[in-house]
């Protein structure tokens, strides 16, 4: 086995063009299984399971796994439907994520049209289930090419739920499960191809729950106490804050209880808040304001209050030299082509959206590299603070769809979004082996991380020690 490696390694020292061509080979072996693995998505999108409620989802991405070789822990740190496959021997230990859970009240057909899979289902509108099945297929052509090559080095693929609001990862970060892990890849479906490093916004969720008198709402109104005033008084209050915060601060709520019936006082009523700014340290001075707002409330409407921290993440920390890395692959590969009925499909869904921010036709093409900051939030941030991570979106849905819209539900239930699970497939598992070989770019990575991060970082997860939410969704 060491003279196998030893040749390998001399090989791809004199002859790089024998790298190109496994990675063609690779690209091919990713294509000629495209039907297996987007019938795990396929699956995964027809039972669109809620976080931390994925467990046909989870088994399934477990199985296949299994089946080629991986050693698998589930039910880690306390999560049914978390785990973790490896495959290989030391290092360098390169980490895959993988999502898989849904979102409430978007069921889809794969039409170009409004029409639910099941009345007020859940639906893949972020498209988690081509993320967890494209991992799984990169971190299986990693397996492949180690056992063929003799090469140290570990893949290892982290299956993590609950991505939507229930802050999966955060929990594995914070028992140290992605200690040991030199680089982390991850992606996710998009409308467009892009491998531009981005930072995201740090996150804080809390349900505030309020506690009334119920009465007769028209025969003893003065012996009620309203726990649905308690939150509307909040929510009034909150929004008068949103003058006194720093401008890049988002905040935003639902009413999840709210009361029965408009004869009765309701004696409990709870709203649901996300409070969202770039920095922690930032979103740590914000959140005791809305507290403090809650406590107003009740104070002023004779009702008692508490609240429940849901989720906290931190914004994601880029690697712009990781990102390069998998432009250069993306670059290589190229984007997604339609053909005559997906061009169909396409034109069709294209006249359902509002605004259309990006051509038909930008599914071909790769995006300039650009470095920004999204709006949105993921528990990928904490997992980029303990090593560097980079990501990319592959073009799965139509140009100019949104996340978390039918629209996208629609396209990756489809054979559009099948070319772009493939295509990320293969980005996942070209810079995997990149990373494996080239211990240059693991050492830039690495210092960029740690300048970025800062010599005085100190992880602290913004969720606190709470266990895990598992029934948030229900």
């Amino acid at each position: 086995m060491k003279i196998r490696f030893l040749l390998f390694v001399f090989t791809l020292m004199f002859f790089p063009g024998i790298l190109v061509a496994q990675k063609a080979e690779i690209a091919q072996t990713l294509d000629a299984r495209a039907d297996e693995y987007f019938d795990v998505a396929h699956q995964i999108w027809g039972w669109a399971e809620l976080g931390y409620q994925e467990e046909k989802s989870s088994t399934l991405l477990q199985q296949v796994l299994a089946n080629e070789g991986f050693s698998v822990e589930s039910g880690i740190v306390g999560i049914p439907t978390a785990f973790v496959a490896e495959y290989g021997s030391g290092t360098p230990v390169i980490g895959i994520l993988a999502e898989f859970d849904a979102l409430p009240g978007l069921s889809q057909k794969a039409t170009p049209v409004r029409e639910p899979l099941v009345s007020d289902g859940s639906g893949h509108a972020c498209g988690h289930h081509l993320f967890g099945a494209a991992s799984v297929g990169a971190a299986v052509a990693v397996k492949d090419w180690l056992a063929a090559s003799g090469q140290s080095g570990t893949i290892r693929l982290y299956g993590t739920p609950a991505e939507e609001g229930g802050a999966g990862k955060v929990y594995l970060v914070r028992e140290g499960l992605f200690n040991d892990v030199d680089a982390v890849l991850h992606w996710h479906p998009s409308d467009r191809n892009d491998a531009s490093p981005a930072t995201t916004l740090a996150n804080r969720s809390a349900k505030f729950r309020f506690y009334g008198h119920s009465t007769h709402a028209a025969g003893a109104p003065e012996r009620g106490r309203s726990a649905l005033d308690g939150v509307e008084a909040m929510n009034m209050m909150t929004n008068l804050l949103r003058e006194h915060v720093p401008q890049e601060t988002r905040i935003h709520y639902v009413i999840t209880r709210g009361g029965l019936a408009p004869n009765v006082v309701p004696d409990y009523a709870e709203v649901y808040y996300y409070v969202r700014h770039p920095f922690a340290q930032t979103l740590e001075e914000i959140f005791p304001r809305v507290v403090q707002a809650a406590e107003g409330a009740a104070l002023g409407t004779g009702t008692t209050m508490d609240y429940e921290i849901i989720h906290g993440l931190h914004s994601v920390l880029p690697n712009d030299v990781l990102s390069r890395a998998i432009l250069t692959n993306m670059e290589s590969i190229g984007g997604v082509t339609y053909d005559a009925e997906e061009q169909k499909f396409a034109e069709e869904i294209r006249k359902t959206l509002d605004a259309t921010s990006i051509p038909l036709g930008s599914e071909v093409t790769i995006q300039p590299f650009v470095p920004r900051t999204t709006k949105g939030s993921t528990d990928v941030g904490d997992v980029s603070y303990m090593a560097p991570t980079a990501g990319f979106n592959t073009a799965t849905w139509v140009p100019g769809t949104a996340a978390h819209s039918w629209q996208a539900v629609a396209a990756g239930g489809m054979s559009i979004g099948k070319k772009g699970l493939v295509l990320a497939s293969k980005i996942l598992a070209m810079t995997a082996i990149d990373l494996v070989l080239d211990e240059e770019l693991l050492l830039a990575a690495r210092e960029e991380f740690e300048q970025r991060r800062g010599s005085d970082f100190e992880y602290r997860p913004l969720l606190g020690n709470r266990a895990p939410p598992l029934d948030y969704r229900k």
